[in-house]
């Protein structure tokens, strides 16, 4: 019988783990700190979340219209995590403000477009 209980390890990149760092300094600045705190512990259990079952997120519609179906993602608030799964590991790439524009900076970050 297969183990349902089975953990996946979850990495995040330092272009993620910049992203926590601007989302958390916006926040602090133009509201205040104990909600930035918050954002921040509340995208990071999203992100541990994914140590059991990762393939529950949804495609990026951007990277589907390229044909490209090996990145997940997953909300908190307008937050979008953008991830991979290989293996028994989670990857992390993205977390950006879902309400903007993120095609360039996919493009960026996952494609390797750009020198980045």
């Amino acid at each position: 019988m297969a183990d349902t209980t089975a953990k996946f390890e979850v990495l995040v990149t330092d272009g993620a783990e910049q992203d926590l760092e601007a989302i958390h300094d916006y926040i602090s600045e133009f509201d205040c700190v104990a909600n930035a705190n918050h954002v921040l512990d509340a995208l990071m259990d999203a992100v541990q979340s994914l140590s059991s079952m990762p393939k529950r997120g949804s495609y990026p519609k951007e990277l589907v219209g390229l044909g490209i179906k090996e990145y997940r993602q997953i909300f908190f608030k307008p937050y979008r995590v953008i991830y991979r799964v290989t293996d028994r590991q989670v990857i992390i790439y993205l977390i950006a403000d879902g309400r903007r524009d993120t095609q360039a900076v996919l493009a960026r970050r996952l494609l390797g477009a750009s020198g980045q």
